[in-house]
C-alpha cells in the first residue's frame, strides 16, 4: 500500500510504502473489542467500597427486648435490614484487569491500524516538529488540514516544541510509538503517523 506523505503546511513530501501485514488486514471487530475491553478493564480503578455490618458504627446493645413486641427479633442496628446498617455483599476493592497475550495485543494493534487505512482516515506526516512552541500557529495548521479529532503517533521520542504547542489543543493527542494503543486509535477520527513512527511501528509489530 502506497500513501502520500504531507507536511504540516499541507504540501506533499513524497510517498511511503506501507506493509500489508500491518496496514492491509481485513479489520475484525471481535479482535478489536477484546483488546479495547482489556485496556479499559486494566484502567478501571476498582476502589469502590461499602461498609459491612462489622464496619458500621452503632451501639452493640440489643435494640429492644426479645419477646413481646409483636415484631421480628433483632439484636443489632448494624444489620443490613436497617437504614445505616451494613451492606450485604456490596462491592469491595479489587482489580478488574484480566490477562491477554502479547501476541493477541499486537494483532489488535495491527487491526486497528488497518481499520484506519481501510476507511481512508490514515495520514502520513513527514515529521511532527515545530520551530517554536506556539499553540496558535499549530492550531491554524491543524484547522487548515481539517483534522477535527486527531491522534498523532511519532517515533521513539517526541519533539518538545511540538508537544508544548499541541498541549492546549483539545482535539489533538500526541503519543510516541510505544504509547500507540488500540483504544486511542479507534477513538480518533484521523490517525496521523510520522515517517519515524511508521518505521518504529513496523519494528515493534514484527
Amino acid at each position: 500500500m502506497k500513501l502520500d506523505v504531507i507536511k504540516l503546511d499541507g504540501k506533499k513530501a513524497g510517498s511511503v510504502d506501507l506493509g500489508d501485514e500491518i496496514f492491509g488486514l481485513e479489520p475484525r471487530t471481535d479482535i478489536l473489542h477484546r483488546v479495547v475491553r482489556w485496556q479499559r478493564n486494566n484502567a478501571q480503578a476498582g476502589t469502590h467500597k461499602v461498609k459491612t455490618r462489622s464496619e458500621t458504627s452503632y451501639s452493640t446493645k440489643k435494640i429492644y427486648r426479645q419477646k413481646g413486641t409483636g415484631g421480628a427479633r433483632h439484636g443489632s442496628r448494624n444489620a443490613p435490614i436497617f437504614r445505616g446498617g451494613g451492606i450485604y455483599k456490596g462491592p469491595t476493592p479489587r482489580s478488574h484487569g484480566h490477562e491477554l497475550t502479547k501476541k493477541f495485543r499486537k494483532l489488535g494493534l495491527k487491526h486497528a491500524l488497518s481499520s484506519k487505512a481501510a476507511t481512508g482516515n490514515l495520514v502520513i506526516l513527514d515529521e511532527a516538529s515545530a520551530k517554536d512552541a506556539k499553540t496558535g500557529a499549530l492550531a491554524k495548521q491543524v484547522k487548515d488540514l481539517g483534522w477535527k479529532r486527531a491522534l498523532i503517533i511519532d517515533g521513539a521520542t517526541l519533539d518538545e516544541n511540538f508537544v508544548v504547542a499541541s498541549r492546549n489543543i483539545d482535539t489533538i493527542d500526541v503519543l510516541p510509538t510505544m504509547g500507540a494503543n488500540v483504544y486511542d486509535i479507534l477513538k480518533s477520527d484521523t490517525l496521523v503517523i510520522t515517517k519515524a513512527g511508521i518505521e518504529a511501528l513496523e519494528a515493534r509489530l514484527k
